[in-house]
C-alpha cells in the first residue's frame, strides 16, 4: 500500500519560514519524481515545485521561485519543501505526490497523493 504522508504545516507569519516533510512508504522512493501542489480555498490545484529521481533538477512555479526549495533524500524515503519570506498568498492545502519520471507540472499525470497539510500565513 502507497503511503505518502505530509507533515510540517501550520501557521507562519509574512515573512516567516516553515518546512514540509513528505513520507514514502509502499514504493521504491528512489525511482520516483516527487512534486508539491497546493490548493488554496475556492481554486484549483495549482503546481509548486518537482524534482528527479537524483535531486539534481529542480522546478518551480513563477509565483514561489526563489523562496521556495525542493529537495529530497532517498536513504529517508523523504521529500521536503523549504519555504522562505512567505506570503499570505501562500495560504493552501499542500499536498506532495509521485509519479515516474519524468516530472510534469500537470496534477492529474501523477501517481499518488499525499492527504496535505495545511500551510496559513497571516500579515
Amino acid at each position: 500500500q502507497v503511503q505518502l504522508v505530509e507533515s510540517g504545516g501550520g501557521l507562519a507569519q509574512a515573512g516567516g519560514s516553515l518546512r514540509l516533510s513528505c513520507a514514502a512508504s509502499g514504493i521504491t522512493f528512489s525511482i520516483y519524481a516527487m512534486g508539491w501542489f497546493r490548493q488554496a480555498p475556492g481554486k484549483e490545484r495549482e503546481f509548486v515545485t518537482a524534482i528527479n529521481l537524483r535531486g539534481d533538477n529542480t522546478k518551480y512555479a513563477d509565483s514561489v521561485k526563489g523562496r521556495f526549495t525542493i529537495s529530497r533524500d532517498n536513504a529517508k524515503n523523504t521529500v521536503y519543501l523549504h519555504m522562505n519570506s512567505l506570503k499570505p498568498d501562500d495560504t493552501a492545502v499542500y499536498s506532495c505526490a509521485a509519479r515516474l519520471p519524468p516530472y510534469t507540472n500537470s496534477a492529474s499525470s501523477w501517481q499518488y497523493w499525499g492527504q496535505g497539510t495545511q500551510v496559513t500565513v497571516s500579515s
